[in-house]
């Protein structure tokens, strides 16, 4: 990667750092209806997993937002991104019926069902991160350009590759989530424009559990002695990635392009166990999506489809861009 910043800003609104973004681009003609103060104030977040940076950053956006708006929210997140422990927590909200439901879906189509249960008993449904392949359900939906960021990762890699000859292993979390699946096409796609001289292996899907994503490494390095390079669509692969380049010694020779910037990635990548981070801006994602429910409760214009920043981030620019660092606690 080029030691200048390599940044795509998708956004057509100001970007305010961290967990302050405002509203990105809106590539469709908002519903307009008259505005209203609503009585019942009350916001559900629900995100992919508990304990992960990239959805605790979400929350702080989020929560941020809501305080501002004189709205409460309130979180909540299944033990592992795993539809059959989230549509439990979606199903529960139908009795305290929020205002407006915010949900990461971990599942494009699985999630369908509990997600318009409880938009037919009129509650606003807002998708932040992750979507649903039937867009009838949702007023809005916040996430990156998730393809878009696929194809900054195959150039990135194209560039620390510097004309070399090889194979690249691409590692998808699961079947069905449609943030990662959009990166993993995207990449393999850009990588015969940005790359001819480099052949993806195909993709491998890891569970979203590091242990496996350690392993599907190993494995491909024993199995394909010219691997040059290896694309990790989100932080559970690209921290379970760099482990196994470690347990290989082939940390550095094998070069690391990750998505997301979780602090373990963030050190990782100062020491070089990545060699570039692809990250989002899950604060902006979580703040426009309080805004896009809140429009939506109070009767106002509704955005359907907004884009959210990326950034490449390497090890000399890194502290430049200390913004995008996922947070643990708001």
């Amino acid at each position: 990667m080029s030691t200048r910043t390599l940044m795509l800003v998708l956004a057509t609104g100001a970007l305010v750092a961290g967990c302050g973004g405002q509203i990105g681009q809106n590539n469709d003609t908002p519903a307009q209806t008259g505005g209203a103060t609503p009585a019942n104030k009350n916001l559900d977040l629900v995100v992919g997993v508990k304990n992960e940076p990239f959805y605790i950053s979400m929350q702080c956006g989020a929560e941020a937002a809501a305080k501002e708006a004189g709205y409460t929210i309130t979180t909540q997140a299944p033990d592992k991104f795993d539809p059959t422990l989230q549509a439990p927590i979606v199903t529960a909200l139908g009795a305290k019926k929020p205002a407006a439901l915010l949900i990461a879906p971990t599942d494009d189509k699985t999630m369908a069902p509990q997600m318009k249960q409880i938009k037919d008993m009129g509650v606003k449904v807002i998708e932040v991160d992750t979507a649903l392949q039937d867009t009838g359900i949702a007023v809005s939906s916040i996430s990156s350009d998730n393809a878009q960021g696929g194809r900054l990762a195959a150039q990135t890699m194209a560039k620390l590759t510097s004309g070399k000859t090889g194979s690249v292993l691409v590692l998808d979390t699961k079947a069905g989530t449609s943030t990662t699946a959009a990166r993993a096409k995207g990449f393999e796609e850009e990588l015969k424009n940005s790359a001819p001289n480099l052949k993806s292996i195909g993709i491998q899907f890891t569970e979203n559990e590091p242990s496996v994503a350690a392993q599907k490494v190993t494995a491909a390095i024993s199995s394909t002695p010219d691997l040059v390079g290896v694309f990790a669509t989100n932080l559970n692969t690209g921290e379970g990635a760099a482990t196994g380049l470690r347990s290989a010694g082939k940390v550095g020779q094998v070069q690391l392009v990750g998505f997301d910037a979780s602090p373990s990635e963030v050190e990782g990548l100062r020491a070089g166990a990545f060699q570039a981070l692809i990250a989002q801006d899950p604060g902006m994602i979580g703040r426009t999506g309080v805004q896009q429910a809140i429009a939506a409760v109070e009767g106002k214009s509704v955005q359907r489809n907004i884009s959210a920043p990326l950034v490449a981030l390497t090890k000399e620019d890194m502290d430049k861009k200390a913004e995008f660092f996922y947070k643990t606690k708001c």
